[in-house]
């Protein structure tokens, strides 16, 4: 478990740390010099309950609020310290209100200094405190009383904690490793050492990690975890890695950074969330609202765009959140604003959304599926979600930190359906599946004469529009169900053959005798046909067309069709000419002897059948392909 101690300057937190764990947490002789906590102090001790409690002392005065939230981030429980002789201050509030915006619902509240007041003192501080957390998640802490220098209350402090202790559950741990880093330092002989919480999975010595945002790579080559070597560290603890790596050094990674498994390694600058404004905020939080953001151990500058209306003090409402440089994030991490200069905490809440588009971010599509983000469950909230719009799976689960197998239970809860890198739900898949046959059955009956629908324009006609990868994978899966027939770049139904319309047939009817009788060797070009016919040249290149995609002719050179029929004869011919030449091989006039055609067009023919591979060439000479003879029947 690890406790954070909260609360206004000069209250006597570090004190009491010391008076539990035996630890001075003020470790920088500035510190000890001024009499008052600067930065984050640490110290562990076994409180009784045979487990390691670890301590975060944060500072209470107000312009080190920044490196209070640092330490806030990660804790497991708040020791809330109240000097009985000051009451709550105003450091109390708004520590008291930053506890309550991080979700802090596990507590006590220490009453400090009680050796210096009476009966009637103290009862009126446990009032003010009462009133205090009332509307908070603290609203029930027990109210402790202690005085680091009579000794009165500590014992029973010491044994609130152990109890604490026993009753704090393991935090998620089979998932990939996050670590805040709140410390960055090298130690003599060892390296590079970090130091934080873990907030979830686990970490090993021997582990390659990634730290975030800047994705620096990085081997583990030791762990201290709540202050004692260990081979691992795991979610819940406070660990010190030390790191080794071609760019890790001290200066290379910052309070605020993550290490983290490569695999989570997905830094963002634009944020969704929901955000609470505090009462005590003057004005509504309005369209590229500056502030400045906390979230773990992390700072940075940011722009609040509110995605309705402005947000009054004391409401709440989803915003996208524009940062100044990118952070490694998770979903469901709590967040605090602040005033850029550092006065005033204005309101925090939740991530809800890494990837947001800058554009259409108030669309009501894009507010749908902020709303569905709320539920911490990761089933309920994909559920929600694919009721709104298809999910790509391997985003939603590296963006909550979720292992492989809890990703894809969440999704078998979530009664929803894989396709290729997306989720789908059944509603989405059968509207797919039936917005394809409505789109096809309409396509073949105002195009009869044509193979099927471009693959393209089909995908961009569904609802939903899914990505091409796992569009690609959706029409292969109806294919293979015998819904559809893939040809080449076309899609079409089963039962759909290419038809001539009754004016096209007339004029197939017409043509058709020219290209099987005596002179089909050498059959007219179209624009014979068109002269012949006095019909228009396009009208006859389409019809011919036609008849090639059924099958019943083929183009052997530009406007030149002969009849099917007659290819497979030219086929024939050539396995004759090929059978009488004695190496195999044979060249254009031998075929074209055969056939009783000019040089010219017997070369095409023999060129068409190059294309088709039923010929090989080698030079002038070309040999038969028998793995092709059959490709014209």
């Amino acid at each position: 478990m690890i406790v954070g101690t909260t609360g206004h300057i000069d209250h006597g937190k570090t004190a009491l740390v010391k008076a539990l764990t035996g630890t001075d947490a003020d470790r920088l002789a500035e510190e000890k010099a001024r009499g008052i906590t600067i930065d984050l102090g640490f110290a562990y001790a076994d409180l009784g309950s045979g487990q390691i409690t670890g301590f975060v002392d944060v500072p209470g005065h107000e312009r080190l609020i920044h490196t209070m939230l640092a330490g806030a981030g990660g804790i497991d429980m708040a020791l809330l310290v109240v000097a009985v002789d000051d009451g709550v201050m105003p450091q109390t509030r708004e520590h008291m209100a930053i506890l309550d915006l991080l979700g802090m619902e596990r507590g006590l509240v220490v009453m400090t200094k009680c050796d210096l007041a009476d009966q009637a003192r103290r009862d009126a501080v446990a009032a003010q405190i009462r009133e205090l957390t009332a509307p908070t998640g603290l609203r029930d802490a027990p109210v402790l009383m202690a005085s680091t220098v009579s000794g009165e209350g500590i014992a029973d402090l010491r044994d609130a904690l152990s109890q604490a202790e026993a009753e704090t559950a393991a935090r998620h741990a089979d998932g990939p490793l996050r670590m805040t880093v709140d410390r960055s330092f090298t130690l003599s002989g060892t390296g590079t050492v970090v130091t934080g919480t873990i907030i979830a999975g686990q970490v090993a010595v021997g582990d390659q990690v990634m730290v975030g945002p800047s994705g620096l790579s990085a081997r583990v080559r030791g762990i201290h975890a709540q202050s004692r070597a260990a081979t691992q560290g795991l979610a819940g603890q406070r660990c010190a890695l030390n790191l080794a790596g071609d760019q890790i050094t001290k200066d290379a990674i910052h309070r605020g950074d993550v290490v983290m498994a490569p695999a989570l390694h997905a830094p963002t600058t634009r944020i969704d969330a929901m955000l609470s404004v505090l009462p005590s905020e003057p004005t509504p939080i309005g369209t590229w609202f500056p502030a400045r953001l906390h979230s773990h151990a992390a700072e940075l500058g940011a722009r609040i765009v509110p995605l309705g209306d402005p947000i009054a003090p004391g409401s709440q409402g989803p915003v996208q959140i524009v940062l100044d440089r990118p952070v490694a994030a998770g979903i469901g991490d709590r967040f605090i604003l602040r005033d850029v200069s550092a006065m005033r905490t204005i309101g925090g809440g939740r991530f809800l959304d890494l990837r947001p588009p800058a554009r259409k971010r108030r669309a009501p599509e894009r507010l749908a599926l902020i709303e569905a983000a709320r539920h911490a469950d990761p089933a309920r909230a994909l559920r929600a979600m694919l009721s709104v719009a298809p999910v790509e799976l391997a985003v939603f689960a590296r963006d909550r930190g979720l292992a492989d197998a809890t990703a894809r239970q969440a999704l078998d809860d979530a009664q929803g359906h894989a396709v290729g890198a997306m989720a789908l739900s059944q509603a989405q898949l059968e509207s797919l599946r039936d917005g394809m046959q409505t789109q096809l059955s309409q396509f073949h009956e105002e195009n009869p004469d044509l193979a099927g629908l471009g693959r393209e324009k089909l995908r961009l006609a569904l609802t939903p529009r899914l990505p091409k990868e796992a569009y690609l994978v959706l029409l292969q899966t109806e294919a293979q169900a015998g819904r559809i027939v893939l040809d080449g770049a076309f899609i079409r139904q089963p039962g759909h053959e290419v038809r001539l319309t009754d004016q096209d047939q007339a004029l197939w009817d017409r043509i058709a005798p020219s290209l099987t009788g005596p002179l089909r060797f050498r059959p007219p070009r179209v624009r014979d046909f068109a002269t012949d016919f006095g019909v228009d040249e396009k009208e006859v290149r389409r019809v011919l067309k036609l008849t090639q995609k059924l099958g019943r002719t083929d183009q052997i050179a530009h406007d030149h069709f002969f009849a099917r029929s007659t290819t497979s004869e030219m086929v024939a011919i050539l396995r004759d000419v090929d059978a009488q030449s004695a190496d195999g091989w044979f060249t254009a006039p031998d075929f074209r002897d055969r056939v009783q055609n000019g040089r010219k067009v017997a070369i095409e023919i023999l060129d068409f059948f190059d294309r088709h591979g039923v010929t090989l060439r080698r030079g002038d000479l070309r040999r038969l392909n028998p793995h092709r003879l059959d490709l014209f029947g």
